[in-house]
């Protein structure tokens, strides 16, 4: 399903049938799954830049190196799927549910991630430079080798995190929760 655009996409399937769909490497770039059932979708390396998936279930959805470069994923699903290698720069993950992710290697570099939701995600070796984190749930997470440089953590809840290697040269962490943090004494510095 390679280039395939969203009135192909429309025809195609009917949105209540996306679940469990394999649109691997299609390019949907720009396309509406606003509140769309995607669930179980496969997605890996799909072009879904500048795409809108607000409020959208992506449970369990492969996106292994998918572009999502300024896409729209406030408040979407992603619980349990996999991320691994996404490009996510300057996309809009507000209020989303990351449980159960796997984003190690991706890149969400200047992405908007405030009041998301990642309790226990891998996020090793992640670029989260620029990044809005502000109330952000990061408890138990593993930001392991990640690049938080000027990320905004305000107020973000890191209980528990390992942060082991991580750059947080010029992350603001004003009113973050530090509690149980592991490897903080190992980052590359911070201001609070």
């Amino acid at each position: 399903m390679e280039n395939m655009n969203e009135a192909k996409l429309l025809k195609a399937y009917s949105l209540d049938r996306l679940s469990g769909a394999k649109l691997r490497e299609a390019n949907l770039r720009g396309v509406n799954l606003s509140g769309a059932d995607l669930s179980g979708v496969d997605l890996s390396e799909a072009d879904l830049s500048e795409a809108d998936l607000s409020g959208a279930n992506l449970r369990g959805a492969k996106l292994r190196w998918a572009k999502l470069s300024k896409a729209n994923l406030s408040k979407a699903d992603l619980s349990e799927s996999n991320l691994c290698g996404a490009t996510l720069k300057r996309a809009d993950l507000r209020g989303t549910n990351f449980s159960g992710a796997n984003l190690s290697g991706a890149n969400l570099r200047g992405a908007s991630l405030s009041g998301a939701n990642f309790p226990g995600v891998s996020l090793y070796g992640v670029n989260l430079s620029e990044s809005c984190l502000r109330n952000a749930n990061l408890s138990n997470a593993n930001l392991s080798e990640s690049n938080l440089r000027w990320a905004d953590l305000y107020k973000a809840n890191l209980s528990g995190a390992n942060l082991s290697g991580a750059d947080l040269y010029g992350a603001d962490l004003l009113g973050a929760y530090l509690l149980g943090v592991i490897g903080l004494d190992s980052t590359k510095g911070a201001k609070s």
